[in-house]
């Protein structure tokens, strides 16, 4: 199945039926009068986050969603048929964005959570509902209500506890691929990832979700490579895992170019907390090692984890720090605090 995180959808509610003017003529009643009924409503168009979806691939081969219109109303106080609903099925996490493309109208984080996006008209009043004690015989009947009609964007945001960042090559499919059921390319080329990938990771009994985004490469915020088009994915996530390359020669370069690429992104997917790590440390001699180590400490003026996506080593340790600011940055979102940890 393809990949897409962004469509441009037509919506358009249903109008409402217009009212019906008529009047009893049956035989043999000594009173007739008006008996003309209402409109019927017109269709909503709504907007629901459903499971086992995770691409809006489906919104590339069908962009307009039009909603029936209400049927006329009828004599006899017949009512008419209001117009069917349509529901967009969305993937969890799918925010709906105006025409503008700024601003958010839903954002849908919650599987079975519904956003109403374009209301039904109204249908019209027939004529019955005029009859009054000085008006016995109304003959006017109002029209239906017009439907909306507007163009709103779909984009998808997944939803992971925790994102890979690094260069293209800096091992992020190979140790999503250890530790988790994920199968994502894994090729010694670089973007192999073209698309963001999934994993469920365990730990000590419990899970986690992570997301591994197409490597990042200088210029990516000015469109080079890949560009910065999948940063999106990483923006709920509670803690950045942030692989760094050992094998390169110049590992605090390689750091600085992801961290000035996530600041010139947004300044809060900056500021989220982050875990660095040097990988491949299985392809490396203890003074090599060392001597990349401090290097990197420098550039990040924090702790750097040893690992290596290959032989695992190192990647327990990893998983269990990310999971307890996981579980902080849970902790925090449901007390309304703003806890800051510290890797």
């Amino acid at each position: 199945m393809k990949f897409l995180d962004l469509a441009k959808v037509y919506i358009r509610s249903g109008g409402g039926g217009g009212g019906c003017v008529s009047f009893r003529r049956e035989k043999f009643v000594e009173f007739g009068g008006p008996d003309g009924g209402d409109g019927g409503n017109g269709g909503s168009v709504w907007a629901e986050a459903v499971e086992g979806l995770n691409t809006l691939i489906d919104f590339r081969y069908q962009q307009h969603f039009f909603a029936k219109n209400g049927q006329q109303g009828m004599g006899s106080q017949r009512t008419g048929k209001s117009g069917d609903d349509i529901v967009l099925k969305v993937p969890v996490g799918t925010e709906i964005i105006d025409e503008d493309e700024e601003t958010l109208i839903a954002d849908l984080t919650v599987v079975g959570q519904r956003v109403l996006l374009a209301q039904g008209g109204n249908g019209g009043w027939g004529n019955l509902r005029f009859k009054s004690s000085t008006n016995r015989a109304p003959s006017r009947a109002n029209p239906g209500q017009e439907g909306v009609e507007r163009t709103i964007w779909l984009r998808l945001k997944l939803i992971a506890d925790a994102g890979l960042l690094g260069l293209p090559n800096a091992g992020k499919s190979t140790f999503l691929a250890a530790t988790s059921n994920a199968r994502p390319k894994i090729a010694d080329y670089p973007f192999t990832t073209l698309v963001p990938n999934l994993g469920v990771v365990g730990i000590d009994g419990k899970e986690f979700v992570m997301a591994d985004i197409p490597g990042l490469i200088e210029g990516a915020s000015e469109g080079r490579g890949l560009g910065d088009m999948f940063l999106g994915h990483v923006e709920r996530c509670a803690v950045l895992l942030h692989l760094v390359d050992g094998t390169s020669s110049t590992v605090a370069k390689d750091y600085k170019t992801i961290i000035t690429e996530l600041e010139a992104y947004s300044e809060d997917l900056a500021l989220k907390p982050r875990i660095t790590a040097l990988n491949k440390i299985d392809a490396l001699d203890s003074k090599t090692l060392a001597s990349r180590k401090r290097s990197l400490e420098k550039a990040s003026g924090g702790p750097v984890h040893l690992i290596s996506g290959v032989s695992g080593a190192g990647i327990q340790d990893v998983l269990r720090v990310l999971y307890r600011i996981i579980l902080g940055e849970r902790a925090g979102s449901r007390d309304g605090d703003e806890t800051q940890w510290e890797p």
